[in-house]
């Protein structure tokens, strides 16, 4: 039975246009019988998730996870942010920080999807704090989403691998490049975000739906 409420897929489409990803017809229809491509998709292109293996936290992979981490009440927090590469903080938590439990997740929309495909996407990208990152883990929050491809300045090594180390370890579950949270219409979802089950892999695509109206 579907579960009753109003879904959202906040996953980007995947698109040869984005860097790593690429599409090869390996069949075609009038000359093969049917139509198939090949494809190539760097793991940590458009929506995905990672594992700690990344950022080597520890050995743990994507396919090591079970299909119950990839589902949870998640609370929306909603950001209008201008400038590029905006530090989000702790104050910045405000409207979700004292609903928190354990076990619950967080989507923060941005707006940053809007810059797909613009090189401010990636260099201009919100980020967020070592403080921020420690008190969801403090909170025991399960998965973290939001819309650019990285937590963190992915041109700052220093940053980009502290961030997700502090999270990691705190086994919060980082899902990157997020669309269409600004469709949600409130502030509470169940969040849906399956990768795909590769051996040994540090990070995977992932489909992300989100359910309004009814909690799992």
């Amino acid at each position: 039975m579907i579960p009753e409420g109003r879904f959202v897929d906040l996953t980007i489409t995947y698109d040869d246009r984005m860097e790593g990803v690429s599409f090869e017809d390996t069949k075609i229809l009038n000359r093969d019988g049917w139509n198939a491509k090949t494809i190539k998709i760097y793991a940590h292109s458009g929506t995905h998730m990672d594992a700690p293996h990344h950022f080597g936290v520890s050995d743990k992979t994507i396919n090591e996870y079970q299909p119950s981490d990839f589902i949870g009440k998640a609370h929306i927090l909603r950001l209008s942010i201008k400038r590029d590469s905006y530090l989000i903080s702790v104050s910045d938590l405000d409207p979700v920080i004292n609903k928190f439990k354990p076990g619950d997740s967080l989507l923060i929309g941005s707006g940053w999807s809007e810059h797909l495909y613009k090189q401010r996407y990636r260099d201009g990208l919100p980020r967020i704090s070592e403080e921020v990152a420690q008190c969801l883990v403090n909170h025991k929050i399960k998965m973290l989403g939001v819309e650019p491809p990285s937590i963190a300045d992915v041109n700052n090594l220093d940053e980009v691998t502290r961030i997700h180390r502090i999270l990691m370890a705190g086994d919060v579950t980082i899902i990157e490049g997020l669309t269409n949270i600004d469709q949600l219409q409130k502030d509470i979802c169940t969040v849906f975000a399956f990768p795909l089950k590769i051996k040994g892999g540090d990070g995977s695509p992932a489909r992300v739906i989100a359910l309004e109206g009814k909690e799992i």
